[in-house]
């Protein structure tokens, strides 16, 4: 039986997903995160009070905790760096305590630990993009397979698709910060790839991505993730009222605010938008005057975000390049359909004019006319958002855990 060290610094639902679901498959040998959380513990106590939020988002299931292995201390100062707004010590790369500087720390520890590791019977690591290099390395010493998660599409399809939007959009240029990563991070990428014994994404657009590599690659293996516990029923009561749209996400230009900001100024007074999200930059003034017009939270907890979606009739992601899309499916299971890109995991989980709709990347045009059909035709909201609840009730987070689980197995 394969037993498999799984390494996800900050843990996220897909990493807990695939935690789970090789647990269930008796092929987890070892998790390594920085902060876990499990039931009745004191972490979990503690984040049940306001500056212990965050934890909430580090909860596993009981089951995994003689499995995990935890490096809380690095990321505790991040986290408190960030909620105390220390940008020096936090500030992309180059912070002591920054996200890459977390990711770096956990991937050396584990490759320290191999060597004994591999003697004890494991086989196999699984990890994620920017945390894998050192550890891939000493597993290739040890036949140990290196298993890669690539969670948002490859970094050399972003610089051509997005370079443009540079041009395109040039007030908007500074919200592209994906630009930043510096020669030495993105030629850490290519070798993490290039170590990698099979490839695991979550959308078929991630895969594409993967064509601009330019050498040669393991399997890539496209496995979407699973949809949150959908809601049973929902009401849509249309009325004589605006269309209710909403945006979910980080301003940036990545996800194709601008071309939702025009779309939208050409259809008022007929609909009305609510924008979630932190900006990336303040100093975008076009952004900072659409976000005036219209309604902006900066930050919601998560359970509020999934209610706001459900008092909305229409979820906008017009992504110009996204490795999945997460509000996507967060979206579909409140009954609240999407119109999103060709971009996203869209292609993967919607069926134009059946559970939601897709529209052409970077297209105001295409973005427009969506939502003047669902002006003009209000009653398909509803027949999509009951499609979309019925899609989000077949792919349970359980199911992707045990399909990737089952696709590490078949090799």
């Amino acid at each position: 039986m394969i037993k498999i060290l799984v390494a996800h610094p900050t843990s996220n639902q897909n990493s807990r997903a695939a935690v789970n679901g090789l647990l269930k498959a008796e092929m987890l040998n070892e998790f390594y995160t920085t902060i876990a959380a499990f039931p009745g513990d004191t972490l979990d106590k503690l984040s049940t009070i306001g500056p212990f939020k965050e934890i909430s988002r580090r909860q596993f299931e009981s089951e995994l905790k003689p499995f995990t292995k935890t490096s809380p201390y690095m990321e505790i100062g991040r986290l408190v760096s960030s909620r105390l707004g220390i940008k020096s010590l936090i500030k992309h790369e180059t912070g002591v305590l920054s996200v890459d500087a977390i990711y770096q720390s956990l991937d050396i520890k584990i490759a320290n630990k191999l060597k004994k590791a591999s003697k004890q019977g494991l086989n196999a690591i699984y990890a994620y993009e920017d945390g894998a290099l050192n550890s891939f390395k000493k597993a290739k010493e040890y036949g140990i397979e290196c298993l890669y998660d690539l969670p948002i599409g490859y970094w050399r399809y972003a610089q051509k698709l997005l370079s443009g939007e540079q041009e395109r959009w040039p007030d908007w240029s500074s919200t592209l910060t994906g630009f930043m990563d510096s020669e030495a991070k993105l030629e850490r990428k290519d070798q993490e790839l290039a170590l990698a014994d099979r490839i695991f994404v979550a959308s078929s657009f991630t895969a594409k991505s993967l064509g601009e590599y330019p050498g040669k690659l393991a399997p890539v293996k496209v496995i979407p993730y699973g949809f949150p516990e959908p809601i049973k029923t929902r009401e849509y009561n249309m009325g004589n009222r605006p269309l209710k749209l909403l945006f979910v996400g980080g301003l940036s230009q990545r996800k194709g605010i601008a071309n939702m900001f025009a779309a939208v100024e050409n259809l008022l007074p007929h609909v009305e938008l609510t924008v979630v999200g932190r900006k990336s930059t303040d100093d975008c003034v076009p952004l900072n005057k659409a976000l005036l017009k219209h309604k902006w939270i900066p930050s919601l907890p998560h359970d509020q975000i999934l209610k706001l979606m459900q008092d909305h009739d229409v979820l906008l992601f017009p992504s110009l390049f996204e490795g999945f899309g997460l509000v996507i499916t967060e979206a579909m299971s409140q009954g609240t359909p999407v119109i999103t890109t060709d971009r996203t995991a869209g292609p993967d989980l919607i069926e134009h004019g059946h559970n939601g709709w897709l529209v052409q990347a970077g297209s105001i045009d295409a973005l427009q006319d969506c939502i003047q059909l669902l002006i003009n035709k209000p009653e398909k909201i509803a027949e999509a958002g009951k499609a979309a609840i019925e899609t989000a009730r077949k792919r349970p987070w359980s199911v992707y855990g045990q399909e990737l689980a089952e696709a590490i197995l078949r090799k």
